[in-house]
């Protein structure tokens, strides 16, 4: 039988078997970053010592946890887990290309991806339950993780994107000045969930270059059911949006292709509707500019508890896909990753 674990083991191990093969390619990305003359903001923070300060300012909130809107105010420095199930040691489950991101991160080397362990969303049909609520990684220290930043450079990854990064981002800062001082200068992909703290996100201001967010909801009942309680997701969600737009802006790529700063938005279709697709599409068009990038995703599985709610155990059809897609537009949206399958 093959499991879920070794089909994701597959397509990791495939990915690396074809690094080597695109290694000239690589080079060509990196030279036409070059001849961007892109610099990512994180460089001038930590040479005047901001970032450093920024990170160590984000550390003492763990103290009395208010990382994310939970805020459950435990002390994660003596070794207290909140309820994203974290401490205060850095976890990782992987790290590597990945060729699966929207198509402007990929480019020809994959999106440096690493993917923090354990979550404060926690909802009940996550495709990658096993990191997120299983606690699937090991302990990393912040130099390891710094570490892996600079390897994934040197495979030729366009990007550092971290994935679920909310409960760890004292960790991300101090590792990317250590990263920085080594010689990194990709930009930083913060891929979230979308429920931030509008308090956390001002200090990631000049840090972050590409923010990554989910929209998940429209419906607060939508999210507390299905998200761990979660009913404030729409409004904190909506003010993080707003935030993260003011900071980087339209996402929109350079001339070869790549994606080097802006706000992406992510929202998953789900089967009846439970996602409230329209409101927020609604949103999106009322409150940013039309050209805000938007990947209106296809790809939900009922996986993990899923099963346990008729209403989500099943693929969305490719009509609700469709009628998705088409609002979209009516809206005047006009910058969207539409996904081909069912397109």
């Amino acid at each position: 039988m093959v499991t879920r674990r070794k089909v994701i083991k597959s397509v990791v191990l495939s990915a690396f078997a074809g690094i080597s093969a695109k290694f000239m390619d690589n080079i060509d990305s990196h030279q036409n970053m070059v001849n961007i003359k892109f610099e990512p903001g994180y460089l001038s923070l930590h040479r005047s010592g901001e970032l450093w300060k920024r990170g160590e300012m984000l550390w003492a909130m763990m103290e009395k946890c208010e990382l994310c809107p939970r805020r459950c105010g435990v002390n994660k420095l003596k070794g207290q887990k909140g309820f994203c199930n974290a401490d205060s040691r850095l976890e990782i489950s992987a790290y590597h290309p990945h060729f699966g991101e929207e198509h402007p991160l990929v480019g020809k080397g994959g999106s440096g991806t690493i993917f923090m362990t354990n979550c404060n969303l926690r909802c009940v049909f996550c495709i990658n339950w096993e990191i997120s609520q299983g606690g699937e990684g090991s302990v990393r220290s912040i130099s390891e993780f710094a570490d892996m930043m600079l390897s994934l450079q040197k495979m030729g990854c366009p990007n550092i994107n971290i994935v679920t990064p909310t409960h760890y981002s004292p960790h991300i800062l101090l590792a990317l000045d250590k990263a920085a001082a080594n010689g990194l200068k990709l930009p930083l992909v913060y891929n979230t969930s979308g429920w931030e703290r509008i308090e956390i996100l001002k200090i990631l201001d000049g840090v972050v270059d590409i923010y990554l967010p989910d929209f998940k909801y429209s419906d607060p009942e939508m999210a507390e059911k299905y998200s761990s309680g979660a009913y404030s997701y729409p409004e904190v969600t909506a003010n993080a949006l707003l935030e993260m737009h003011r900071q980087v802006g339209v996402a929109k790529p350079a001339a070869n292709g790549l994606m080097y700063r802006g706000l992406m938005i992510r929202h998953l279709v789900m089967p009846n509707n439970v996602s409230g697709t329209k409101k927020v599409i609604d949103w999106i068009a009322e409150n940013l500019p039309k050209d805000t990038y938007l990947n209106i995703m296809s790809q939900y599985r009922p996986v993990y508890k899923a099963s346990q709610y008729p209403e989500i155990n099943r693929r969305i059809t490719r009509q609700e896909y469709q009628e998705a897609v088409e609002y979209a537009r009516k809206a005047g949206l006009t910058n969207l990753e539409i996904q081909g399958y069912y397109w």
